[in-house]
């Protein structure tokens, strides 16, 4: 069962082949198994699941059920979920319990989902790598010396190893689409606003925004069609009717044109050029038609990021004080030693690293200098692809610079560690949809073609990857030693 996609076992659920609660034993079975191997789980709620599944198979025999209803999943443990505890992979947050639901979870409850637990993640979701979490690294089934891909590494790893069909992540420079590309599965961040942050914890809060990832581009179409929608409860939620994603999936290609960006090409690694290559020539018996663009402000969006996101970082962590809720450093004598020993031991290195960037950026004398320069460049990022949206439907070019990386290859360089989302992160500046499909491998490693999407064009990138995904089945493949 852990070989097929939710549209598959949404079926098998329809026709009786098996139950919810059956389903629901198989994939906790292969979470008992197999994640001591990975560390992709922080938390796993058996109880909680089977009588989720309980609940699903009783509507299901009522004739009730909706499209989700009995599939089991997993979120990212920087959603809050009521009674359960939500870490964010970090000491500072290890004993709470949230006394709610965000709406993403509460959603994908009301569709009638199966939580089968949390998943590990970086740090407050600050790395590529999924190597900042306090409860260890999260390992990559294809190779298991190396990484995932962060921050979302602990979801993108259990929905690669058949340890949930599906997964909720988060995608503040590239989150959700560095580790689908990492462990071959596919993963879409929606248009900043389309997806609600309420009970999501920040990192950046004009970065942040949740997605679904799963192995296929169906999968993540209904997974968005219950996660997607305005909520009151998050002032950054468009109120903007949510289309019918699953309608458009079989729509034809042909005439629909993909630019091509020439900066995402330049010194692009040879190997990833000719998976390109092959996907491109598939598009093409498809009808697609190619045209070369530029975003000539794209080399500023590492730098620009590297401002913008550890600004807000500094300031969303501060309520992490000892105080209030999270862990508290013990006997402090005064309180300006329970702030410093709390904030000291509660935090990571990488964590510590962004909130002295961020305090720094923010700065009297250094705000106009940093932070109002980065937003600048923001701008001219989203003005560059908005000129690009005027010529073609779509942008098609790389995920990641290469293939996974091995564990421990970049902790020393955090340069280079963030450089692995030189292809990412502009999406996020700039408020756009963009996915990671999978496309082919490199010497035995998973890559992803990213394709980015105009404003709430989601339902467009969802058909192109449909569509792509009928003609390859690099989407299909199981890591062998999780098959």
């Amino acid at each position: 069962m852990h070989n097929k996609t939710l549209a598959e076992l949404a079926q098998g659920l329809k026709r009786r082949e098996f139950s919810s609660r059956e389903l629901t034993q198989h994939f906790l079975e292969r979470i008992r198994r197999h994640d001591r191997r990975l560390n992709a789980f922080i938390t796993v709620t058996p109880e909680r699941a089977l009588a989720d599944a309980e609940a699903a198979d009783a509507a299901l025999a009522r004739g009730e059920a909706g499209p989700l209803t009995g599939i089991p999943l997993a979120q990212k443990d920087i959603f809050c979920t009521d009674g359960i505890r939500t870490t964010c992979g970090s000491r500072m947050l290890d004993n709470f319990p949230p006394p709610y639901d965000a709406t993403v979870v509460a959603r994908l409850a009301e569709a009638g989902t199966v939580l089968l637990g949390k998943l590990n993640m970086d740090e407050f979701a600050m790395g590529s790598s999924n190597e900042t979490s306090y409860y260890g690294p999260v390992r990559n089934p294809w190779n298991t010396d190396c990484v995932p891909g962060g921050s979302s590494g602990g979801s993108a790893a259990a929905v690669a190893a058949g340890l949930t069909p599906a997964a909720t992540g988060t995608d503040t420079g590239g989150s959700i689409r560095q580790p689908a590309a990492f462990c071959g599965i596919t993963g879409l961040k929606p248009t900043y606003g389309r997806v609600s942050r309420w009970g999501m914890v920040a990192f950046a809060s004009s970065l942040d925004q949740g997605g679904p990832m799963a192995r296929s581009a169906e999968d993540c179409a209904l997974l968005l069609q219950a996660m997607a929608g305005f909520d009151p409860k998050d002032s950054t939620s468009v109120d903007r009717p949510v289309p019918d994603y699953g309608a458009v999936l079989n729509r034809e290609l042909k005439g629909v044109r993909i630019g091509l960006p020439k900066e995402y090409f330049a010194d692009l690694d040879p190997a990833m050029a000719q998976v390109l290559e092959a996907a491109m020539a598939e598009y093409r018996r498809l009808g697609v038609e190619f045209k070369e663009v530029s975003l000539p402000n794209i080399g500023l969006s590492v730098p620009a990021y590297y401002v913008i996101a550890p600004s807000e970082c500094s300031s969303n962590l501060a309520r992490y004080d000892g105080v209030r809720y999270g862990y508290r450093c013990r006997d402090p004598r005064d309180l300006e030693d329970l702030y410093l020993r709390t904030r000291a031991e509660g935090f990571g290195a990488e964590v510590k690293r962004r909130i002295l960037i961020g305090t720094y950026a923010l700065s009297a004398g250094y705000y106009d200098a940093y932070y109002l320069k980065a937003q600048k460049i923001r701008r001219l990022i989203a003005d560059d692809f908005r000129r690009a949206f005027q010529e073609v439907d779509a942008l098609l070019g790389p995920t990641t610079p290469t293939p996974a990386f091995r564990l421990g290859e970049k902790t020393g360089d955090p340069i280079a560690m963030y450089l692995s989302d030189i292809y990412t992160i502009a999406v996020n500046l700039a408020g756009l949809p963009g996915m990671s499909v999978p496309a082919g491998f490199i010497d035995g490693r998973p890559v992803g073609m990213q394709l980015i999407g105009d404003y709430f064009a989601e339902d467009r990138l969802l058909n192109i990857a449909h569509r792509y995904q009928r003609e390859t089945d690099w989407h299909r493949r199981l890591p062998p030693d999780f098959a």
